[in-house]
């Protein structure tokens, strides 16, 4: 059993998840923890699951995919576009998105990420050219890039990301606008830093026992943990570079203004205060949810997304969920649905599909409106976002949320 209590959110979450939570929290250095509705198994911490740490990083806490993010954009394009100039929006998809693993750019696109310090660890080192020739692209998995209708009920102000201080916001009347939104990370180099110091960190504490082999860490004031932290670091603001360049592409192929934005990363770690100390916070699959603070909580291909403000829970550690949360494996999705049952799902619903597999069918994950009841008292929803036109990759490839 875990040696400290903690709260989770949500009735439907699988016996692995929990014992993971409880895993975790045996660790010596672990000081509270939250579990989040969407929750469900992942490796060493659980994918919706929040652990605060004494001084620690846990690679795995943090998750294979580092700085995996959220951005939805605002454009001054009427929502009629859905149905009056489909090709046009299609074309601006198929040709400024780029999916699947290893899959780069067939002209290297530009940005001052490039041009920070990529020597802070010998990943990012080696790694830099093969980062930069996969900017501005997305994963495999459930990574996406989709149009759709974003609805406000009432006036709302959006734009603000608190990794970006001074970046304008959006005041939007209420109404229906025409929407992008993108979910992926920091690609091939993200993932090669978490295997990396997940090994290190495993050969750093031999005496894990299985089940929490995947929760080693590194104390943060050691060569291996300033490392890690500031490859993160690193890994964050270019996996903001990635969306900046795809949502940049699409509005200027289709010579669109910005009206506003919204973005937030989840699998991430960040110092903050929590019950009068500072700890560090990893948010594997989870938003931050601090008061005020706006983030993009997606559903599926075929199910809405919300955007939020966070309500400030200190026993979330001020947190909400980061999606709806699988419900059934990428193998269990592929043997109980068909190419075709996913299709008339979205049929119903006015989604159609430029590509995605069938491990990433809506029905194979949550109910994103249960989910978002199941945590009221975490975030505010200020508005819903119902994808039209949704690109993914293929499909096959796994990836971890």
């Amino acid at each position: 059993m875990s040696a400290t209590p903690y709260r989770r959110w949500g009735t439907d979450i699988e016996e692995g998840a929990l014992k993971q939570m409880d895993n975790a929290l045996a660790l010596p250095v672990a000081a509270a923890a939250a579990l989040m509705p969407d929750a469900h198994q992942g490796y060493g911490l659980p994918i919706g699951g929040v652990l605060a740490t004494e001084n620690a990083i846990i690679p795995y806490a943090v998750g294979m995919d580092i700085a995996c993010r959220m951005k939805l954009t605002v454009l001054d394009l009427p929502v009629s576009a859905l149905t009056g100039q489909p090709e046009k929006l299609e074309d601006a998809l198929t040709s400024e998105t780029v999916f699947g693993v290893g899959a780069k750019m067939r002209r290297r696109r530009d940005h001052p990420v490039m041009d920070e310090d990529w020597t802070v660890s010998p990943v990012t080192r080696q790694s830099r050219d093969k980062a930069w020739g996969q900017l501005g692209t997305s994963g495999s998995g459930n990574h996406f890039v989709e149009f759709g209708v974003l609805t406000l009920d009432r006036p709302v102000r959006l734009g603000s990301d608190p990794g970006k201080a001074g970046r304008p916001g959006g005041e939007l009347p209420a109404g229906r606008f025409l929407a992008l939104l993108s979910h992926s990370g920091s690609r091939g180099t993200g993932g090669a830093i978490a295997t990396h110091y997940s090994r290190l960190a495993a050969e750093a504490h031999p005496e894990l026992p299985r089940e929490q082999k995947h929760l080693a860490w590194f104390d943060l004031d050691t060569r291996e943990g300033r490392e890690y932290w500031d490859a993160m670091q690193l890994m964050g603001r270019y996996s903001s570079a990635n969306h900046e360049l795809i949502h940049r592409a699409i509005a200027g192929r289709l010579r669109a203004e910005v009206l506003a934005e919204v973005e937030n990363h989840h699998n991430f770690a960040w110092r903050e205060t929590h019950f009068g100390r500072e700890v560090v916070v990893h948010r594997k699959g989870a938003t931050p949810a601090g008061a005020g603070a706006l983030g993009v909580v997606p559903g599926s291909m075929g199910t809405p997304a919300y955007v939020v403000r966070g309500k400030g829970n200190a026993e979330s550690l001020n947190s909400a969920s980061h999606g709806a949360g699988r419900r059934m494996s990428r193998a269990a999705a592929k043997r109980r649905f068909t190419r075709n049952d996913m299709m008339a799902f979205l049929a119903e619903r006015g989604v159609k599909l430029l590509s995605a597999g069938v491990d990433e069918c809506p029905m194979a994950y949550k109910d994103i409106d249960e989910v978002m009841r199941q945590q009221d008292d975490l975030v505010e929803v200020v508005a819903r976002f119902d994808p039209k036109l949704v690109r993914m990759c293929g499909g096959g490839e796994r990836g971890e949320d």
